[in-house]
């Protein structure tokens, strides 16, 4: 669909700058929602001057804000949201308020002006659940309220019941897409905690790639490129509407071979050191020994599948790093 007013909070992040410059780029007029918190301005400096292109800042929190913008466009990309382990273990109280009031506020706006929303979720989700690879429809396994950490999990949950019940009860469509581990240009291992940014910093600046636990768990990482084509397919497919979508790679590689891989394309001469999570995150924390997706219905239904296999896009992001290290 061309032309389109469309609105995305969370714009001037790692995600949402690559959707926006996606959706500029396809003819859209682009207004980004963002405080600013984690993202940063830089991400979309070069879009600025563009007549298509809006920034307003300010928070999700922000009632009468979020109505305006909302009640100004057609459509609704929701990225917005505290992300990052370090931060929701930090302060838990902050991200389950941000991300689900904040979703709240969006639904009650859109539900207004009948706009369609899709809505960014995780796989955190899937929490602690061992029946990979993870199914949309699987039941989640959510870990003790002593291990602060499934406090997003839980917040993105009830970002997707809200996100479904509004679609259910007051026709809103509606699309969740559950990113599993976006990496690539533009990455902040400060806002995201991203395990591939932190070991690309640590190698640029000569020190030892320090990994959490056994480094035996796995994980599937998603290039930006892929994301974002996932995320635009999820809204222009009517199909689409009601459901969520694993947007992911179906590849997983453990922790300790990403170390490896990413130690032997900056500097093969560092060591690679182990840390108890508890030494990183505390005594209660937990964590998924692997997170894999089943991406059989966003191949069926958003004819999605991920394209950029590691080997491709971990040396564009490892220079893209050596680029902005300064």
């Amino acid at each position: 669909m061309k032309n389109q007013h469309l609105l995305v909070t969370g714009g001037a992040g790692f995600i949402g700058s690559h959707l926006v410059d996606a959706l500029l780029a396809a003819g859209h007029q682009v207004t980004v929602l963002d405080d600013l918190s984690v993202g940063k301005v830089q991400n979309f400096a070069h879009q600025v001057d563009r007549p298509h292109f809006k920034f307003e800042q300010g928070s999700m929190l922000d009632v009468p804000l979020v109505a305006r913008l909302v009640g100004g466009v057609d459509a609704v990309y929701h990225l917005a949201a505290v992300v990052g382990v370090k931060y929701v273990v930090e302060d838990p109280l902050h991200g389950m308020c941000v991300n689900v009031r904040g979703t709240e506020n969006l639904l009650e706006a859109a539900a207004r002006r009948r706009c369609k929303v899709v809505l960014a979720s995780s796989s955190e989700t899937y929490g602690k659940s061992t029946q990979v690879p993870f199914r949309e429809e699987d039941n989640t396994v959510l870990g003790s309220t002593a291990a602060p950490r499934w406090s997003y999990a839980l917040s993105k949950l009830l970002d997707e019941h809200l996100a479904f019940a509004y679609f259910r009860q007051e026709q809103l469509p509606t699309a969740a897409v559950r990113y599993f581990n976006a990496y690539g240009p533009r990455l902040d291992p400060r806002g995201y905690g991203s395990v591939i940014a932190k070991f690309i910093g640590q190698a640029l600046d000569g020190k030892p790639l320090t990994v959490y636990g056994d480094g035996e768990q796995t994980r599937s990482f998603t290039f930006v490129g892929d994301i974002v084509r996932g995320t635009i397919a999820a809204m222009d497919t009517p199909e689409s509407v009601g459901l969520a979508f694993n947007i992911g790679n179906p590849r997983e590689i453990t922790i300790n071979t990403l170390a490896q891989t990413i130690r032997d394309a900056v500097d093969p001469r560092l060591d690679i050191v182990h840390i108890p999570y508890a030494q990183a995150y505390g005594a209660a924390f937990e964590d998924s020994p692997r997170r894999l997706p089943d991406v059989s219905r966003a191949e069926k239904i958003l004819s999605f599948t991920a394209e950029v296999p590691l080997e491709e896009g971990l040396p564009q992001t490892i220079l893209w790093f050596k680029e902005h290290s300064q």
